[in-house]
This record gives structure tokens, C-alpha cells and sequence, in this order.
């Protein structure tokens, strides 16, 4: 049975930064892509950022990009996200997911399972 936990939540102030590592268990890691996705209160689970098995291809949401970075270990089946320069709006639940291919992808039907969330809070 595959199980992803996150951890590295938190609170912090706007303007700081927080790394949250995600851990897949119990089959393949390195062959499928990984994703990072958030769900603020109230809204929808939204797209952060993925990334493809081998690393050689990420996405971000635009509402991201140049703030966040993602990366893997593929020794440790690890994946990383960095966010930098945090703002309110970033404040939500954050949840990894193995991909269901490869390659990346920014819609939640293409990837599947999921972690159980950690919560990033970002004072202003």
C-alpha cells in the first residue's frame, strides 16, 4: 500500500520561507512524476507545483513561480518544496501525490494517491 507524508508545516511570517518534504512509501517512487497541491479554506484544491520522475521537467502555478521550487530525491523517495517569500495567500493545506505517469501534469485527475496534508499558515 503506497503512503505519502508531508511534513515541514507551519506558521511564518510574510516574507519567510518554509521547506516541506514529502515521503512515499511502500512502492516505486522514481518512475512516476509528484505533484504538490493546496486547498485554502473555502476554495477548491488548487495546483502548486510538479515535477518528472527523472527531474528534468517542473511546472508551477503562476501564482508561484519564481517564489517556489520543487525537487526529489529519488535514493530517499523524497520530494521537496521550497517556498520562499511567503505571502497570506499562500496560507492553505498542503498535500503531495505520486503522479499517475511520469510526466508532469497540473490537474489532480492525473495524480493519485495523496498525502493527509500539512497545514502552512502565513501571518501578515
Amino acid at each position: 500500500q503506497v503512503q505519502l507524508v508531508e511534513s515541514g508545516g507551519g506558521l511564518v511570517q510574510a516574507g519567510g520561507s518554509l521547506k516541506l518534504s514529502c515521503v512515499l512509501s511502500g512502492r516505486t517512487f522514481s518512475s512516476y512524476a509528484m505533484g504538490w497541491f493546496r486547498q485554502a479554506p473555502g476554495k477548491e484544491r488548487e495546483f502548486v507545483a510538479a515535477i518528472s520522475w527523472r527531474a528534468v521537467n517542473t511546472k508551477y502555478a503562476d501564482s508561484v513561480k519564481g517564489r517556489f521550487i520543487i525537487s526529489r530525491d529519488n535514493a530517499n523517495n523524497t520530494v521537496y518544496l521550497q517556498m520562499n517569500n511567503l505571502n497570506a495567500e499562500d496560507t492553505a493545506v498542503y498535500y503531495c501525490a505520486r503522479g499517475r505517469y511520469t510526466v508532469v501534469a497540473d490537474t489532480a485527475s492525473a495524480f493519485g494517491p495523496w498525502g493527509q496534508g500539512t497545514q502552512v499558515t502565513v501571518s501578515s
